[in-house]
């Protein structure tokens, strides 16, 4: 098998030259997003669509970072805050709705853990899946092979080492479910403060 083979496969593979001629051609793109004008949206926007793999109206502020872009895969209303790292040697998915706040970073890169073993220059990605209506807080850290699942609130600082199960808040390192979202969330803007009424009745209208 080829390196790029291995990599796809999520086996050990060393970046070879084929490797790096593919995130040469993401690093142009990168360079285009990251230098644009930072007004200029549907500039933005468009470069977005031409880096990530797939995408429905995503946006990120940049400068963004990645290793090859296609491997990025999201759905609908994605957004991205400053400074966010997605190094997608394996596949990243992630859902419809779905936010990263500023310093947000997903790895699936990762190198063994023994010397002989990493010096050698071979290293691994795993795939990082998450699911719909996801908040990643600032300066979250998700690692190789994570699982977020839907309705998730990960809290700043977190370092997800483990899945994430459906409607949870979770935060810390490492990162853990601290209690489930209810219905009595859903008035709620921060922390025990609710939503003003007029706020909360243009939020009903909105669901229709």
């Amino acid at each position: 098998m080829t390196n790029r083979e291995r990599r796809d496969a999520q086996m050990a593979y060393i970046s070879d030259d084929s490797v790096f001629e593919e995130q040469k051609e993401c690093r142009k793109k990168l360079q285009k997003l990251n230098f644009m004008d930072r007004s200029d949206f549907e500039g933005i926007k468009k470069a977005v669509r031409e880096l990530f793999g797939s995408s429905e109206g995503a946006f990120v502020n940049p400068p963004f970072y990645c290793d090859y872009g296609t491997n990025i895969k999201v759905g609908k209303n994605f957004f991205a805050n400053y400074n966010c790292v997605i190094l997608d040697v394996a596949k990243v998915t992630i859902g419809d709705n779905c936010q990263m706040a500023p310093n947000a970073a997903i790895y699936t890169a990762g190198h063994p853990i023994h010397p002989v073993s990493r010096n050698s220059g071979y290293e691994y990605g795993k795939e990082v899946t998450i699911g719909d209506n996801v908040w990643i807080g600032g300066n979250t850290v998700i690692c190789p092979g994570v699982h977020i699942g839907d309705h998730v609130v990960i809290g700043a600082g977190s370092v997800v080492t483990k899945d994430i199960p459906d409607w949870s808040v979770a935060a810390g390192n490492p990162c853990k479910v601290i209690r489930t979202i209810t219905e009595e969330d859903k008035r709620k803007l921060y922390k025990n403060e609710d939503i003003d009424p007029e706020a909360w009745e243009d939020i009903l209208n909105r669901m229709g």
